[in-house]
């Protein structure tokens, strides 16, 4: 069985093309700047070979049916009529979607519906999912929500302290991001402990660019760190995270600031880049091992900010299995891994140094064999994750 697993963002188009007999991955590259000047195809296929093209793309049509070409072109796929299901990846399904869904005229409403809580993400995932369609109407495709695996929150955690109309009438409550990876490492993580997911406590630790906290009971989500947006959580490379909700009224009222300038500078100029001008944790790094001392701030706030979440996390949980650094941050950075970890005996935490170093893939532990909680790194693959969810669907007794 051939799943492919497209991400469509509003200049770009990611894929994946998966054999699900052994999960292996055929193809995967991106198609980038659609509509903007130099648009590039770039692939590599499972040989390592990788292929960079410049290409004249001007819209999402243009770049799917670029995307099908390829995949014959290349040997992937002898026809089109392989592909078992075609896998999308929306971030916002509000409410509504608890699991991954078949795509129907009906679902499209729905995550149309929820475009005022996703304004940036899903009006370019229903690209996808509509050029998709077009090219490949015959093909089932599935939606697979970030938000999904967050909607085991119990009330008390998804509900803000707000009018209740507010969450009745305009759905303000937390709904969490990054499920589809928080999912991922979590099964992940119970097989590699060796016990039912159903019966293992985590702390999962999202750590890219964007970054995000979910404590997990039984193997279901119980709180995560982003709420009803991604900005709320942990300080990111350019997200602000947890602040005081009135600064925004003295930015408003102090520096004149509109709506949309303080939601620029809170989305795209705050955290990391906020405190020293960078958003990359590597160059964050470089900085400060020249002295600069606001790169050194921002590590220091940045590992801060997560080690107190661990902390409510453990009182959330009663019992932690194991703590889990994911991420492109959290999966090859020692040294945020060991400042994050740094005397937290008080929760069984306690780092082997050695081991911290240089983590095995696409799981290992980091932790001491004596240490009251396993610490563990484990390699996050969402694309996978929506494969794995989209086959899943495709099974289901009713399809």
């Amino acid at each position: 069985m051939k799943i492919l697993v497209l991400n469509a963002g509003s200049s770009s188009v990611k894929y994946s093309l998966f054999d699900m007999l052994d999960r292996s991955v055929l193809i995967a590259g991106i198609i980038e700047r659609i509509g903007e000047e130099a648009p590039s195809h770039s692939y590599a296929l499972a040989s390592n070979n990788r292929t960079r093209d410049e290409i004249v793309c001007l819209n999402h049509k243009q770049a799917l049916q670029l995307l099908f070409e390829t995949l014959t072109a290349c040997g992937v796929l002898n026809d089109r009529s392989e592909l078992a299901c075609i896998g999308h990846r929306v971030v916002h399904g509000g409410e509504h979607f608890r699991e991954p869904a078949l795509i129907d005229t009906h679902v499209i409403q729905q995550i149309a519906g929820v475009i005022p809580l996703a304004p940036l993400h899903n009006p370019a995932n229903l690209l996808g999912i509509e050029e998709a369609i077009q090219q490949m109407g015959g093909t089932p495709q599935v939606a697979v929500f970030d938000t999904a695996f967050h909607q085991t929150l119990p009330d008390y955690a998804y509900r803000y302290p707000l009018p209740e109309y507010l969450y009745t009438q305009h759905g303000v409550r937390r709904y969490g991001f990054h499920g589809t990876s928080h999912r991922y490492v979590a099964e992940q993580a119970a097989q590699y402990l060796g016990k039912p997911l159903s019966e293992i406590n985590l702390i999962t630790l999202h750590l890219g660019n964007g970054a995000s906290v979910t404590a997990i009971k039984h193997g279901q989500s119980i709180d995560t760190s982003m709420g009803m947006t991604p900005l709320e959580g942990l300080m990111m490379g350019s997200r602000c995270g947890d602040i005081d909700p009135a600064i925004h009224f003295y930015l408003s009222r102090t520096l004149k600031l509109s709506n949309e300038a303080i939601e620029t500078l809170l989305n795209k100029e705050s955290g990391c880049k906020g405190i020293c001008g960078e958003n990359d944790m590597r160059a964050i790094h470089r900085l400060a091992e020249t002295g600069d001392d606001q790169a050194r701030l921002a590590l220091a706030m940045y590992a801060y900010r997560i080690r107190k979440y661990i902390g409510a996390y453990c009182a959330v949980l009663g019992r932690v299995d194991a703590l889990v650094f994911t991420g492109g941050i959290g999966e090859n950075d020692a040294w945020l891994r060991e400042q994050v970890c740094l005397d937290m005996t008080i929760f069984g935490i306690a780092l082997d140094r050695e081991k911290n170093l240089k983590p095995a893939r696409p799981s290992s532990t980091i932790s001491q064999a004596n240490a009251g909680l396993a610490v563990l790194v484990i390699a996050t693959d969402e694309e996978l994750e929506i494969a794995i969810q989209a086959e899943r669907c495709l099974e289901q007794p009713s399809r």
